[in-house]
């Protein structure tokens, strides 16, 4: 399986980039693209038989990864992670906070359990990995970190556990990119908006074939996003094009974070061309 990026070539030959989440979804989309500029990709997430599976894929397209199991919410084996990926590479160039994890739920029905676990999974695991970054090879070398946010600015009815975390990793880069400047550190995020991933087939059924389409209709480009224009833009992040881009946040998402119901937009096919690295 080849992966098409846009980018060029080798952009980053002899860097170690660490993907979280990196088993399905954007974060293999990412180690995808990361892999084929040249990069050594390690992916990371809870289960072993997904990430081994990307980096099977990776491998046969030519490129080189390892696959290292990780909760991003247990420290010990985030710092286990970084000491491993040290041991074998000697660095960490760049790091994408992709992991994470919410389920739909109205407020009033989301248990302190269920709201403490996508907190300490969204923004306590994202403040891990990039603390052990920092201290382990970053702020003494310098790199790149891409946190993963989403489109919550106009709150997020349904999510509101993730949607406080992540305001608060929003929050996280912005501080850590100003702390961490010292050291030559660049801390970004993406905020994607409704993307067609594979993380959908986690909601339920009736989310997938009603509620989905509807919102897709409230997107000024009347399509979901793909994978790979996510991957796109974190690449971009991590690239020395972004080289004085620090505690800023890209939007992903068509412009719906802009549009309120003020304006209807009529139904039409004239959304850009989707880009999909995967042939």
């Amino acid at each position: 399986m080849s992966y098409q990026s846009i980018f060029r070539p080798d952009l980053f030959a002899g860097q170690t980039i660490i993907v979280t989440g990196g088993g399905s979804g954007i974060g293999r989309a990412t180690a995808h693209e990361l892999a084929s500029l040249g990069a050594h990709v390690v992916v990371s997430g809870r289960t072993l038989e997904r990430l081994t599976a990307v980096r099977q894929e990776i491998t046969g397209a030519g490129g080189e990864a390892t696959a290292v199991v990780c909760n991003i919410r247990e420290e010990e084996q985030v710092q286990a992670l970084f000491e491993r990926v040290l041991a074998e590479r000697g660095a960490v160039h760049g790091l994408v906070n992709n992991a994470g994890g919410q389920f739909l739920s109205p407020a009033e029905g989301i248990s302190k359990k269920g709201f403490t676990a996508v907190v300490e999974t969204n923004l306590t695991g994202t403040f891990l990995m990039c603390r052990e970054a920092y201290n382990h090879f970053m702020g003494e070398h310098g790199g790149v970190i891409v946190n993963m946010l989403m489109e919550n600015w106009r709150g997020f009815p349904g999510m509101a556990h993730s949607a406080a975390a992540r305001a608060g990793v929003e929050n996280l880069t912005k501080t850590l990119a100003v702390e961490w400047a010292r050291s030559g550190v660049r801390v970004n995020a993406i905020a994607p908006g409704l993307i067609e991933s594979s993380g959908l087939d986690k909601y339920p059924e009736i989310v997938r074939q009603t509620l989905i389409p509807q919102v897709v209709q409230d997107i000024p480009f009347k399509r979901m996003g793909t994978e790979s224009e996510v991957a796109a833009v974190i690449t971009f992040l991590l690239s020395p094009a972004a080289a004085y881009i620090s505690g800023e946040t890209i939007k992903i998402d068509g412009a719906s974070s802009l549009w309120r119901k003020t304006w209807e937009i009529e139904d039409h096919k004239n959304a850009p061309t989707p880009y999909n690295g995967f042939e």
